[in-house]
């Protein structure tokens, strides 16, 4: 029997090779109790192009946690700046297998108003 971490992990696999298929750049996200990041991965190239999480320095003078929704916002809205910055604008989400729900949402959700398409 699998455990939870197991079945995620599963679950991202099985994204990643749909989204392999596309060819596109794909947005990352990774959360913590304590913390949530993103990244922007060329899997073409394979390496990262941008990354952004509550662990920057600016960030940390911002919120109070980055446990939050409010923390996942700002790193939305931080990715979606850098990624615009380095002309990327079309997008794959990868959710790494969590629910697209509370933090995961909010963070897709503040890309999409920062101007990324997905």
């Amino acid at each position: 029997m699998q455990n939870l971490k197991q079945k995620r992990i599963r679950r991202s696999k099985e994204t990643r090779k749909r989204i392999a298929l596309i060819g596109s750049v794909r947005l990352t996200v990774h959360r913590t109790n304590s913390h949530i990041y993103a990244q922007l991965i060329d899997d073409k190239k394979g390496n990262t192009i941008a990354s952004a999480s509550t662990l920057e320095e600016d960030m940390r003078k911002q919120l109070s946690t980055g446990s939050n929704i409010t923390a996942a916002i700002n790193v939305g809205k931080r990715i979606a700046e850098k990624a615009l910055n380095i002309g990327v604008r079309d997008i794959a989400f990868d959710r790494s297998g969590y629910k697209y729900h509370g933090r995961i949402k909010a963070l897709a959700d503040a890309a999409r108003e920062g101007g990324l398409k997905f």
